[in-house]
């Protein structure tokens, strides 16, 4: 028998399908299970994925959320079944390190996605950097983004960023509303890249760095890299896994 561990949003739906799931199936608690149980939207698979990744445990979704692109059907029977057929997939993080204006170094994860965003009226200065090399001198926009397969179909792909299968070893660089350069529409690169993002001229043009659901603010260099050592599987069922939606995504009309 499947040890089962659920978690859930706060949200009223989510906690009303957590009571029925708890008295429907014998539940441990996350750190003695062999599977977690998240329900609600990708914002709770997100949660879930930084809370329990040092647990090494697989992650199902089920989705009591809005979107819920992480997450499979929500259905109260035949759990067990579902979860020894889910596909899993491995998902590791985006390691990060910001330094602010006082050269306070912090240090995060972020499985979706990164971006270094204005953080006033004024448009932001950026050079970028890959694998030390300066590819960018001067970004003018709104800021650049770094998603990860996973994240590719969330905020990259409403700035027109490319949406990558989850098998491809690729991150996207897009730009947040550029205007110089006028025609750089962002580029794909190997997910063994080491990416840097300077901010320049940050007194009079200040900037933020986000990470999945966290900020930092003040940000003067923003590094990010994939940690291949960290990994989450996160399970789908046949025929509703992650590859199969982002191939969906692309040929969407909605």
């Amino acid at each position: 028998m499947i040890k089962i561990g659920f978690v859930s949003s706060n949200k009223p739906d989510a906690q009303k399908s957590l009571n029925k799931m708890k008295k429907k199936y014998k539940c441990v608690s996350p750190e003695k299970a062999d599977v977690i149980v998240a329900l609600g939207g990708d914002g709770t698979m997100l949660q879930s994925l930084h809370k329990f990744l040092h647990l090494n445990k697989p992650i199902y979704g089920m989705n009591r959320g809005h979107i819920g692109f992480l997450m499979n059907q929500y259905l109260e029977t035949g759990l067990e079944k579902r979860l020894l057929e889910a596909i899993p997939y491995k998902l590791s993080p985006l390691k990060i390190k910001c330094v602010d204006k006082k050269n306070k170094v912090t240090e995060s994860l972020a499985f979706n996605d990164v971006s270094l965003i204005r953080n006033s009226s004024k448009i932001a200065k950026i050079k970028i950097k890959i694998n030390n090399k300066t590819r960018i001198k001067e970004l003018l926009g709104d800021g650049c983004l770094i998603s990860t397969p996973a994240g590719s179909s969330a905020y990259n792909l409403s700035l027109r960023g490319p949406v990558i299968p989850v098998g491809a070893r690729v991150l996207a660089l897009t730009p947040i509303s550029p205007y110089r350069p006028r025609r750089w529409r962002g580029a794909l690169l190997n997910n063994d890249a080491k990416i840097t993002l300077y901010a320049i001229d940050s007194d009079m043009r200040p900037v933020r760095a986000e990470a999945d659901f966290m900020q930092f603010q003040n940000i003067t260099k923003l590094e990010i890299e994939m940690d291949k050592t960290l990994f989450v599987n996160l399970l789908f069922d046949p025929g509703h896994d992650l590859e199969e939606r982002i191939i969906n995504e692309q040929f969407s009309n909605s």
